[in-house]
């Protein structure tokens, strides 16, 4: 049974809570949903509203996306109704359109799993997830291409011990300095699966190496953390929870040496959320849940009163 029902191995009992939660929920009204509420002065996050583009929705998943530094690409998974067999897509912005996803130049065969993509801010590293060591199997690790100066990307590579590990590794996301989020649900966490940091150390001339520790409490705790975004200033995290009411999003601030929580970003409490990505100035966020017929959608939330409404990129003929 797989978990989240995106994690095989490690969340358990929450597949049925998400395969309940994203099917079984009825949709909102026509307007619930997809109108942007009054934010106050304190920051209040808004009503989210459905954002994914047309030539990306489907009656599938969408879910996850990362943005080029110009704007005018787009990597994102995809996978059924019920959250499962993950591709890995591109999107390219094309004459002020988004193009139909299809799949990415270096991908590996189905039934190999493949999503959770992250670009490195310079746009030179896509991160991602994948079964290719594994299958057939259903251990996700982190995986890491590269870009050539002819724009063309490389091969993959598997990161080595210590990010992956016998456990299932999920959305790497670089913050600050080269330091890579992710969750894990390696043996020795506060849960079922926490968050982790792991941060590059000098190459030892046969490839690369790397520290990784736990983020600890309050982020990681004896509830099941498994997917978390930090911003660019590395002052604001997003996580994903399940507490034991489904998965949702829950955002804490850096103060001084230490994470404080303050409280859940808004979306619908019936269904699970999943793939936070904040924007650059971690005054919007972006994820994706369950909407009805289309299944799942990506939707976007203001975080404070003068939130950029121009992020996402908007897709614009140039």
């Amino acid at each position: 049974m797989t978990a989240r029902t995106r994690i095989p191995v490690h969340l358990g009992s929450l597949a049925l809570i998400m395969l309940s939660t994203a099917c079984a929920a009825p949709a909102p009204a026509a307007d619930a949903g997809h109108r942007i509420a009054s934010v106050a002065d304190d920051g209040t996050a808004s009503t989210p509203i459905r954002w994914t583009p047309s030539a990306w929705s489907t009656d599938q998943y969408e879910s996850s996306p990362t943005f080029s530094p110009d704007g005018r690409e787009a990597y994102l998974m995809r996978a059924d109704a019920r959250f499962r067999g993950y591709r890995l897509l591109w999107s390219r912005c094309v004459a002020g359109h988004w193009t139909v996803p299809e799949d990415v130049p270096f991908a590996a065969p189905a039934p190999i799993l493949e999503g959770d993509p992250a670009l490195s801010p310079d746009g030179r590293r896509l991160y991602y997830i994948s079964t290719r060591h594994a299958h057939p199997g259903d251990d996700f690790d982190i995986w890491v291409v590269e870009r050539g100066t002819d724009g063309a990307w490389g091969q993959p590579r598997r990161l080595p011990e210590p990010v992956n590990s016998s456990g299932a590794e999920l959305l790497p996301r670089p913050g600050p300095g080269g330091v890579l989020y992710f969750g894990s649900s390696r043996a020795g966490g506060y849960g079922q699966s926490d968050i982790y940091m792991a941060e590059p150390l000098a190459s030892d001339g046969g490839g690369e190496r790397w520290t990784v520790r736990n983020v600890g409490p309050p982020v990681s705790t004896a509830a099941n953390e498994y997917e978390a975004d930090v911003s660019r200033d590395g002052r604001t995290l997003v996580v994903v929870a399940d507490r034991g009411d489904r998965s949702h999003l829950y955002r804490f601030v850096r103060q001084g040496e230490r994470w404080v929580e303050v409280g859940r970003t808004p979306g619908r409490p019936d269904v699970f959320q999943v793939g936070p990505l904040l924007s650059p100035r971690a005054d919007r966020l972006l994820f994706a849940q369950a909407d009805g017929e289309r299944s799942g959608e990506l939707f976007v939330v203001d975080l404070a009163s003068d939130a950029d409404r121009s992020w996402p990129p908007r897709c614009a003929a140039s």
